[in-house]
Formats: structure tokens, sequence, C-alpha cells
């Protein structure tokens, strides 16, 4: 399977992908699950790479 969004941002792919506003609105009801989801949509799979975004955005994910 190819990466589509191989060598872009994660707003690059956000922004491609029209996921944008569900992202923002999901960091701001600090909805982790949908955040996680909305990441591995763009092929963001990669718990080690999950993580610091959601430390970015201030969210502690659920173990």
């Amino acid at each position: 399977m190819d990466n589509k969004y191989k060598g872009m941002t994660v707003n690059e792919r956000l922004y491609i992908s029209g996921l944008m506003d569900e992202f923002d609105q999901a960091v701001k009801k600090d909805d982790i699950d949908k955040v996680v989801n909305i990441l591995k949509k763009i092929e963001i799979t990669e718990q080690s790479a999950i993580q610091p975004i959601l430390k970015e955005f201030g969210l502690t994910a659920k173990n």
C-alpha cells in the first residue's frame, strides 16, 4: 500500500484529507479516541508518532 501522505507534515495531511476542522474540534473536546482515529486515517499509525502529537495538544492517551 502506497503512503499517499509521504513527506507531508501532520497539518498538511489534515488539510489535504479534509479532516482539519474535525481534528480541531476533537482536540477542543479532549476526545482522544477521535483524535487518534483521525491520525490513523491520515496514515499516522505508530504509537511512537501518535504520543508526541497528543502531548503537543495537552492530551494524555488512555492506557
